[in-house]
């Protein structure tokens, strides 16, 4: 594994570094007035040709250059002309996608067990924006944002969990004293801390909560109604049954390890969804995966799939006890879907368009729309025989496996080199295991 000071060298020695700046960019569009013709004559930092764009926002799935100027997308269409551009960098073969989202990840680095290097685990493996999932509280996020947040590379926001030392501590019994479950500090650390924390956090386990679930949950949400916030509810095995933690699930709250194969789960003894899963999505609190390792079955997955509940995002959960499997980073994760069934459609509008209707960025993301900041992720579709498992032990093999060959974040350019940073497991394998 590299060692981070390692990883940022391989990064500046990239030939393909554009020179505009990072930070965040302005969503302004381009003026109406602008047209190809003048777009074609202006001078481009950086020119990605002859891949194929999936781009969920603009229905868009079609062999198309995309150019960039200042750090923004400046024209998506056929055939751009090479000159003019300061770089190119050839798509051929390839698919070009905007930047990918993760939700769900933790990357509080040299804090606790679990918490990773976003730009290596994160922007080395092809996702330019990630949402650390309540690795800090209510007393932490301060720090977080000023020692993660601001420094990265990665475009990182934050969710605050309502216990007062985060989930990435890995502490059993962490909301086993209340008096640490403060909705009134948690909601103003979040409102202190806005534009960066775009949600509140709670962990239902019984190891997390044990009999205070119902009681922690009542405080997250309050938590969450305070600071006027999403609330991300992580579950399995929790000591109430689901329903009853289901049925307090607002409009646009998210229920994270939605496929869980822990006891008190989405299915019944029948291999059915609940009724409340249903009803859920019909008043429309949103799925996500959050695999994480303990928390994604594939064949809960598969019967959820078969009764058409598909997930509305695919998060990772990574740290630092996933990175090395099953999980191992976003496209493994999105790769384990394509196996599932999903179309590359469906699974590339789970990690781009559809986290932004989760969370508000404040920033227009998940997109390739001309005027919007250039974050652009170039993947390959890999063709073999790959291994993937779950939280469970079991394998399934499947024939195709996505991987990132280059990040674009707001305009500049990183060639991935996964082999070097991702499993031990060699690439070159006629079947890899992931």
């Amino acid at each position: 594994m590299l060692t981070r000071r390692q990883f940022s060298k391989l990064l500046a020695g990239s030939p393909l570094l554009a020179s505009s700046k990072f930070g965040p960019a302005s969503a302004a569009s381009l003026s109406p007035a602008q047209d190809m013709a003048q777009a074609l004559t202006q001078s481009r930092d950086l020119l990605i040709k002859g891949g194929t764009v999936i781009d969920p926002s603009q229905n868009l799935h079609a062999p198309l250059d995309v150019a960039v100027k200042d750090g923004k997308i400046l024209q998506v269409a056929p055939d751009i002309p090479a000159d003019g551009s300061r770089n190119v960098l050839s798509a051929k073969g390839k698919i070009v996608t905007p930047g990918l989202i993760d939700v769900h990840v933790h990357v509080f680095e040299g804090v606790g067990p679990t918490g990773l290097n976003a730009d290596q685990y994160c922007l080395g493996r092809g996702v330019t924006t990630a949402v650390d999932a309540g690795s800090t509280g209510y007393f932490s996020i301060a720090g977080f944002r000023q020692y993660v947040i601001k420094p990265s590379a990665t475009r990182i926001f934050a969710m605050v969990d309502i216990g007062a030392r985060g989930t990435l501590m890995g502490l059993v019994g962490n909301y086993s004293n209340l008096d640490w479950v403060n909705p009134q500090r948690t909601a103003q650390a979040a409102e202190a801390n806005k534009p960066d924390v775009v949600a509140i956090k709670t962990r239902l386990s019984k190891e997390i909560a044990g009999a205070n679930d119902l009681e922690v949950l009542k405080r997250a949400l309050l938590a969450a109604e305070l600071c006027h916030l999403p609330l991300m509810v992580h579950i399995g095995d929790t000591y109430s049954p689901l329903p009853q933690i289901l049925r307090q699930l607002r409009r646009g709250d998210i229920l994270t390890h939605c496929y869980t194969g822990r006891p008190n789960g989405p299915l019944d003894a029948n291999g059915k969804i609940i009724p409340e899963m249903l009803e859920c999505r019909e008043r429309g609190v949103l799925f996500d995966i959050g695999d994480g390792g303990p928390h994604l079955s594939l064949d809960v997955a598969e019967k959820c799939i078969q009764q058409n509940f598909l997930p509305d995002t695919i998060g990772t959960d990574l740290g630092g006890l996933s990175y090395n499997g099953p999980v191992y980073d976003l496209v493994t994760e999105v790769s384990k879907f394509l196996l599932l069934g999903l179309s590359l459609d469906q699974v590339i509008e789970r990690v781009t368009l559809r986290p932004t209707r989760m969370f508000n960025f404040g920033v227009e993301l998940g997109t390739l729309r001309p005027g919007t900041v250039a974050d652009i992720t170039v993947l390959e579709v890999r063709e073999g025989t790959f291994v993937f498992g779950d939280s469970t032990g079991k394998k399934r093999t499947g024939r195709q496996k996505l991987q990132s060959t280059a990040t674009i974040r707001a305009g500049k350019v990183y060639v991935n080199r996964s082999d070097d940073v991702a499993k031990p497991d060699a690439s070159t394998r006629t079947e890899e295991q992931v």
